[in-house]
């Protein structure tokens, strides 16, 4: 099916791919993204992919909604199978329990499950990098097994460590960095996430695969 834009505020189209979390509708995002940055139009300001989503920012002052608009139109025309990008798969090792994962108990206990059994669903498939966000290199991967699909803690953390990975809904992630985080905590790796002398900066970007692997079970 062909994405459709439509308005978003007053200065910024929404062009919508769909309305679920689906791998091959995220790599079309993400190629769309990939088209427009290296080769916008003066007055486009900046685009936003998320899981099957794509803003697209553009100054009022340069540029109409029409114009806006029939630029990325012209953009959507161009996408093509071959626009897919192809992904880096990253292996994360990963501590899992004690204290690297304060939550990994509560996790296996509301699934009745043992915390080696959610170990082993935690690492048994790739995940997709959908989408960056809410602190700068957060990667929001999916789709968890739903065995093990946890709602996040009702009050966040004040301060998480940075390589804690995390879940929260039927989404896996990683922090990269301290910050406060809502997640529930089954471990942490030791992977560097981080470089201010890398460009770019964070390991992940949208679109990458990861396979997490169990490197010690804390009990």
């Amino acid at each position: 099916m062909k994405p459709r834009s439509v308005p978003f505020g007053d200065s910024a189209l929404l062009v919508q791919f769909g309305d679920e979390i689906e791998p091959s509708v995220n790599q079309r995002v993400h190629a769309l993204d990939a088209l427009m940055r290296a080769d916008p139009i003066p007055g486009i300001v900046e685009t936003v992919p998320a899981y099957a989503t794509l803003v697209v920012h553009y100054d009022p002052l340069t540029l109409t909604y029409a114009q806006a608009s029939d630029w990325v139109s012209r953009e959507i025309d161009r996408l093509t199978p071959g626009a897919l990008k192809n992904s880096r798969r990253i292996e994360v090792p990963v501590r899992y329990g004690g204290e690297h994962g304060p939550d990994l108990d509560f996790v296996a206990s509301n699934h009745q499950l043992s915390a080696r059994e959610v170990i082993r669903l935690h690492t048994s498939r790739e995940y997709t990098v959908y989408m960056m966000g809410f602190t700068p290199g957060f990667a929001y991967m999916g789709k968890l097994d739903d065995r093990i699909a946890t709602p996040r803690l009702e009050s966040p953390r004040v301060l998480v460590a940075a390589g804690s990975v995390g879940v929260a809904g039927s989404q896996t992630g990683i922090y990269p960095i301290d910050s406060p985080g809502g997640w529930r905590l089954i471990g942490r790796t030791s992977l560097p996430l981080f470089d201010l002398a890398s460009d770019p900066p964070f390991l992940f970007s949208p679109g990458d695969r990861v396979q997490f692997v169990s490197e010690a079970f804390d009990a």
